[in-house]
């Protein structure tokens, strides 16, 4: 299993935007077959910081994720609107 955290530093003003799109990407995400989890948190201090945790299958489920029309369409407009942080990691 592969599970990748993504922290988001989202500027002022663009959490509306950040949430339909990150909305979006999840719920295209989720229906992918490889796709086991995907779920968005808010940070508890900061408003302004969500982390998305997914988890996948395989990383050959990871590299039809990121080849798929919705990730490729939406992650460069969610870049616009939020700072990034990604790490990966694989189950023991």
């Amino acid at each position: 299993m592969i599970s990748i955290v993504a922290k988001f530093t989202v500027k002022q003003g663009k959490e509306t935007e950040f949430l339909k799109l990150i909305n979006e990407l999840g719920e295209a995400s989720r229906a992918e077959a490889g796709c086991l989890e995907y779920i968005l948190h808010k940070d508890v201090k900061n408003a302004n910081i969500y982390c998305l945790i997914e988890k996948w299958k395989d990383q050959e489920a990871v590299d039809f994720h990121n080849n798929t029309p919705h990730f490729t369409g939406i992650v460069p407009k969610i870049v616009e609107l939020a700072g990034a942080e990604i790490d990966v990691y694989t189950s023991l």
